[in-house]
């Protein structure tokens, strides 16, 4: 039965991971090349807000990994906003990017808020 087990455990690793590689496979796709040029630096990248022009930043997570960018580059806060459903890292960052750059004001109004520190790095 232990064997079992096991077995039925590496599968479960196997699947998720993946799940996890067409996830951040999709995002690439969707990235433009400097998005995608930064992702790989750094596993995060810059959007540009459609209605405000803000620059955000998202960090690969699924939660609290929105940041906004201050003039000087540094986080000025946090956004939290995730769609519905069990999504994998990369789905969840995709939403977020088409989010903001094209209907921000309507991810904001459902985002939470969160503050950032000054150790804080969004990079």
């Amino acid at each position: 039965m232990v064997r079992k087990v096991g077995g039925w455990r590496e599968r479960r690793k196997a699947i998720q991971a993946a799940k996890d590689a067409r996830g951040i496979t999709l995002l690439r796709e969707w990235l433009s090349p400097e998005q995608r040029a930064q992702f790989d630096a750094s596993t995060c990248f810059d959007v540009i807000g459609c209605h405000t022009g803000k620059r955000y930043r998202i960090r690969q997570g699924t939660a609290t990994n929105v940041y906004e960018i201050d003039g000087t580059g540094k986080p000025a806060a946090g956004w939290c906003f995730v769609p519905s459903g069990d999504l994998v890292a990369g789905d969840v960052m995709l939403a977020q990017k088409v989010a903001l750059e094209t209907n921000e004001g309507a991810a904001l109004e459902v985002a939470r808020r969160f503050g950032v520190y000054s150790s804080a790095r969004a990079n």
